[in-house]
């Protein structure tokens, strides 16, 4: 799952507790999407085999964001590579010496076959005034290209960004990192608790490699008709 897709491609968030509708999800998702993610609320509920139920299904985008010292990464990685994930995440603000021995504990695991190892730049829910409240000054933008050098400089194979980063990004560092991107919102969707997004169309018109759509999807009343609109919307 480290080669880049030939277009935008679609996955779809499995935020719940409860395995058995996880894994419905998935289910009814599958024709319409390439990953589905399995994040914290998921994971702690569930634990590790939750991922290969849903891997049943469709790769796993494994979304859990480690951050702590480079060795207790490592660790985590190494346990959660037995799942084997497609994608795997971590926060960028953990620094480049926790990016690379993520990345060293992926090979060592797996070799070839390790999960594409993302950084997380800033998170959608962060404002320029939220981050400011935290000591970063700038805005999102210049914090995301921040942490993106350094994290795809520590090996990185790509990011998670919000859909407002994805042309800077672009243009900063080309065509070569994968850039995953939740914050996607079709048109008249609530926003939630996203406070940077775009549509899916913009998302992928700007660059996106991968949309990450979750409530949009899982709330609504066909989830297999809401994906398979949006997978329909992008380009080609």
């Amino acid at each position: 799952m480290r080669g880049k897709p030939n277009s935008t491609g679609l996955i779809t968030a499995l935020d719940t507790p409860d395995a058995a509708r996880a894994e419905a999800w998935a289910r009814a998702v599958a024709p319409h999407v390439g990953l589905v993610k399995v994040g914290l609320e998921l994971f702690c509920a569930a634990g590790p085999a939750v991922v290969a139920r849903i891997a049943a299904h469709r790769p796993v985008f494994l979304d859990l964001k480690f951050h702590d010292i480079p060795n207790t990464v490592a660790g985590a990685v190494r346990s959660v590579c037995a799942t084997r994930p497609a994608m795997l995440t971590l926060h960028g603000g953990g620094g480049g010496a926790m990016i690379e021995a993520a990345r060293r504990a992926a090979e060592d695991s797996l070799g070839e076959a390790r999960p594409a190892i993302l950084a997380v730049t800033v998170l959608t829910s962060f404002t320029a005034a939220g981050l400011a409240e935290t000591g970063v000054i700038g805005g999102p933008t210049q914090h995301v290209l921040r942490l993106a050098r350094l994290a795809l400089e520590a090996g990185a194979d790509g990011l998670v960004c919000s859909p407002q980063e994805i042309s800077r990004l672009r243009d900063a560092f080309g065509e070569a990192p994968l850039l995953v991107v939740p914050g996607v919102r079709p048109a008249g969707s609530d926003k939630g608790d996203q406070a940077r997004v775009a549509a899916p169309e913009e998302a992928a018109a700007a660059g996106a490699d991968w949309l990450v759509v979750g409530r949009p999807i899982t709330a609504a009343p066909d989830p297999a008709a809401a994906a398979a609109a949006i997978a329909a919307s992008l380009p080609r």
